[in-house]
């Protein structure tokens, strides 16, 4: 059957809207009809090959739908239910699912290489980053589907996939924001502005938070942020002077570039921890010499999903939503449709752009 989708024909190149050949679901596949997805930074650094995936692609790792069928063994899901895309499986049995580290597993991705569809001209096409959001339908292995909690919209539920999971668990799992610590937050896109929330949630006396652009002041502060520092050669002071000069306890680093993980670093206290959520590529080196590492006695940490468990971590998660706690239409700074997919990546190139919601 022939959907619509947004195809990623080589790493470089633009996207183009074409209709594509979705086969009927295999045994352990369910197929999902989109309601809505969340246009990512990730996707973009896939696009640009920061992130590298097989190509020709479709990309989309964050999203909702219903499910229209289901194959052979499948039987937490039926046809009719409402899901929530997980883009990172667990696969249950690798070294760090052994240890409980889900978000770590070795064979998450494994399903990025599989030729999924195929395009009209009957060119093999690729999932992405596994469930392959960015079209009218998609076939994803019964792992990627969780349940979309009771009381939650499925054009919302599309952000818990990616950007809430990622900045909840950044300053819940990973941070460990204690209530009455301070927190700073540097970039305010999706994950960050779930990060703002998720430390207001968590009880944060103070939080900071830090982007480039000033337009953004007025979403961090609906999110949480107490205070709003524009991003300069002297954010690391201006942070200090925040709070009574000795530096945040915690700093949660969203936009993965080697600058703002210096500045974020630096802007914490003594002994305080820097939680990096942000995909930075190779070439962004971050240097830190060894007298400054035991001198500051600080916790430098890499952050991969949040360090979420998202078959545990949802139903927290619409709790919060239904108490009102958290915001789901406060990460969004876009709603458009399908065909103007291409159009929020060539804004997010440009730097203009924050999360976009594509809804189907």
């Amino acid at each position: 059957m022939a959907v619509r989708a947004a195809v990623l024909p080589a790493v470089g190149s633009p996207l183009e809207i074409t209709g594509i050949d979705l086969p009927d679901p295999g045994p352990g596949q369910v197929r999902v009809r989109l309601a809505a997805a969340g246009v990512c930074h990730s996707d973009l650094s896939l696009s640009n090959g920061t992130m590298r995936v097989p190509v020709p692609a479709v990309l989309g790792h964050e999203g909702a739908g219903t499910v229209v069928a289901v194959g052979e063994g499948v039987t937490h899901v039926a046809p009719g239910d409402g899901v929530v895309l997980n883009w990172a499986p667990s696969c249950g049995t690798c070294h760090a699912c052994s240890l409980g580290e889900v978000w770590l597993c070795a064979n998450a991705l494994g399903g990025a290489a599989d030729v999924y569809a195929r395009t009209v001209e009957g060119t093999d096409l690729h999932p992405g980053l596994n469930v392959a959001a960015f079209a009218e339908e998609t076939v994803v292995s019964a792992g990627c589907v969780l349940p979309v909690p009771d009381g939650v919209p499925l054009t919302d539920a599309a952000l818990l996939g990616c950007a809430v999971l990622t900045g909840y668990g950044a300053v819940h799992h990973s941070a460990q924001v204690r209530p009455g610590e301070t927190v700073a937050v540097f970039g305010v896109g999706g994950v960050g502005l779930a990060a703002l929330q998720a430390a207001r949630i968590a009880g944060a006396s103070k939080i900071v938070a830090v982007d480039v652009s000033d337009g953004k002041e007025e979403l961090a502060r609906a999110a949480g942020a107490t205070d709003y520092v524009l991003a300069s050669e002297n954010t690391a002071r201006e942070i200090r002077a925040l709070t009574g000069g000795q530096g945040v306890d915690v700093a949660v680093e969203c936009a993965g570039r080697a600058v703002s993980i210096r500045t974020a670093w630096d802007s914490t206290r003594r002994g305080g921890r820097t939680t990096v959520v942000g995909i930075g590529g190779k070439d962004q080196q971050v240097t830190f010499n060894a007298l400054e590492i035991f001198h500051w006695g600080r916790t430098l940490t890499g952050c991969v999903y949040g360090n979420s468990n998202p078959a545990q971590d949802l139903p927290v998660l619409a709790e919060h939503i239904r108490a009102g706690r958290l915001d789901l239409t406060a990460l969004v700074t876009e709603r458009i449709s399908l065909d103007g997919i291409p159009a929020a990546f060539e804004n997010m190139l440009a730097g203009r752009g924050g999360r976009a919601l594509v809804v189907f």
